[in-house]
């Protein structure tokens, strides 16, 4: 529903006026909420590319012609180029699956560039690439942070947008036009800010980051399949938005594409690999018959307390190892396990 409203406000804000206003919304709550324990620049970096890039380019773009359907799918194309971007800076290798989905989600944009000319524009269709880009430099930084709530981060986050935007805004649009807009703006226009900035904003990344939390990643991630199928058919029961046989085509090879490459994340999760923003997957030992060596005595002890507590926090150390005549069990609070070797002294990951 998120991009029917933006269609709706870009009637009275222009998209440096939408993106300034619907983030001013979204930041009220920092009155009240504490900083996350982050540096600024890393807040401003992410801010930058997570919200502001994310969707100024967005919003030009929907204003630029892309119909607001379309444009729910393509920004979705941010997960290619989160995998891309996680291969060039973090060293993250692409699994044969992922880059199928890859392949299969580029061979769909180009089934859908093909439809340019008719009601959608190349101007327009590079904003909203540009958009997903943005949207996948942002998650490679936020892949960096842990342990941070993600309500304050949102709401945090939400400072950076505005300053910029209202810098474009009094570029493009001129110094009295914010002023004006909000004047003159009708009740959906209004009532879209509110609904972008209040339930698009802060309520549903806190509702994300709070499924996070209580379900594994892989259980949750899934369900962001449903927001291009959402924004297409609230766009096309609002706005009549319609969908020849070449760009279907090419949107359902995209939608194919994400598909692969979010499920295939969730069986690599499943396989060993757990990854969630600032959250830290609960871990469990194995008893040995052989007795712990000394060094891993307090850390045999926390998981013994942490089991009867029904804690789930992570371990004082980064890796709790407990080591035995014949293997060395490792209980990782780090996102990523490191690898099984051969030998007297073998390592497993523990999911």
């Amino acid at each position: 529903m998120a991009f029917v409203a933006t269609r709706l406000a870009l009637d009275s804000f222009s998209p440096a006026q939408l993106t300034a206003l619907r983030f001013l919304v979204a930041a009220v709550p920092a009155l009240v909420l504490a900083r996350p324990p982050l540096a600024w620049s890393t807040l401003v970096a992410i801010g930058l590319t997570l919200y502001t890039g994310q969707f100024l380019l967005q919003f030009f773009a929907i204003a630029n012609g892309v119909p607001p359907g379309l444009a729910s799918l393509l920004v979705q194309t941010q997960a290619l180029f989160t995998i891309l971007f996680a291969a060039m800076v973090l060293r993250e290798t692409p699994t044969p699956r992922q880059l199928s989905g890859v392949a299969l989600a580029f061979a769909g944009l180009v089934l859908i560039v093909l439809t340019v000319g008719h009601d959608l524009t190349g101007v327009g269709f590079g904003l909203a690439m540009g958009s997903a880009i943005s949207w996948g430099v942002g998650n490679v930084l936020l892949k960096r942070i842990r342990d941070v709530e993600m309500l304050d981060l949102v709401v945090w986050m939400s400072l950076v947008p505005p300053l910029p935007a209202l810098a474009l805004s009094l570029t493009i649009d001129g110094p009295t036009a914010l002023v004006r807009s909000v004047a003159s703006a009708s009740w959906t226009g209004v009532a879209s800010v509110l609904y972008l900035g209040l339930v698009a904003t802060i309520l549903a990344y806190a509702i994300w980051g709070q499924l996070l939390r209580r379900y594994p990643a892989a259980t949750v991630t899934p369900f962001a399949l449903l927001v291009p199928f959402v924004g297409a058919s609230s766009s096309a029961l609002v706005f009549g938005e319609r969908f020849g046989a070449l760009r279907l085509a090419g949107m359902a090879l995209v939608l194919l594409g994400i598909g692969v490459i979010v499920l295939s994340a969730r069986a690599s999760r499943g396989a060993g690999f757990r990854h969630s923003l600032g959250v830290v997957p609960a871990t469990r030992t194995t008893r040995h018959r052989a007795e712990p060596s000394s060094s891993s005595v307090t850390e045999t002890a926390w998981w013994d307390r942490s089991a009867s507590s029904g804690s789930t926090a992570a371990p004082p150390s980064s890796i709790a190892s407990i080591s035995t005549p014949t293997c060395e069990v490792e209980a990782p609070a780090a996102p990523w396990s490191k690898p099984c070797s051969t030998g007297a002294a073998r390592k497993r990951s523990l999911a």
